[in-house]
């Protein structure tokens, strides 16, 4: 396992901002990329180029990640309530991606680690507690939770 070394001083100049900002710059083009796909994918319309979820394929019920490329389909067309239909938890754990990817950038930058969400003491619990019910509640055969279906 790697970690990212910090030498406790602010990158100053051209080159060191750039060698700073080079890895998540690549998580950033990646990101890209992967809109790009989306984008011309379209998966809101039935039998496209992009894959189906596998676990709906083939046990018929909605895992936590169902609805996720419909979900940044319509984020990525500025249609919010849409994308929270298809997939609320993915559109939140996107808004903490955003988040985390700016500080990790930001303390490349200064020389020393900014905070976000995932230095908190209680993220990996919190998370696995949400990603539980999250796929329980969207499964719930009876209304309102019905209409959690994608």
């Amino acid at each position: 396992m790697t970690t990212t070394v910090y030498t406790g001083f602010p990158a100053r100049g051209w080159r060191a901002r750039t060698r700073a900002l080079a890895p998540p710059l690549a998580i950033a083009a990646g990101a890209a990329a992967g809109c790009v796909a989306v984008w011309l994918g379209d998966p809101t319309t039935p039998g496209g180029p992009l894959p189906v979820c596998p676990t709906k394929a083939l046990l018929g019920i909605d895992c936590p990640g169902c609805g996720g490329l419909r979900m940044a389909y319509s984020l990525l067309h500025g249609d919010i309530p849409a994308a929270l239909h298809y997939n609320a938890v993915s559109f939140v754990v996107v808004l903490l991606f955003v988040w985390s990817t700016v500080g990790w950038a930001v303390g490349r930058l200064r020389g020393r680690p900014v905070n976000s969400w995932l230095h908190w003491r209680w993220t990996p619990l919190t998370f696995a507690v949400v990603f539980v019910v999250w796929f329980v509640v969207r499964n719930l055969p009876f209304a309102p939770f019905t209409g959690l279906y994608v």
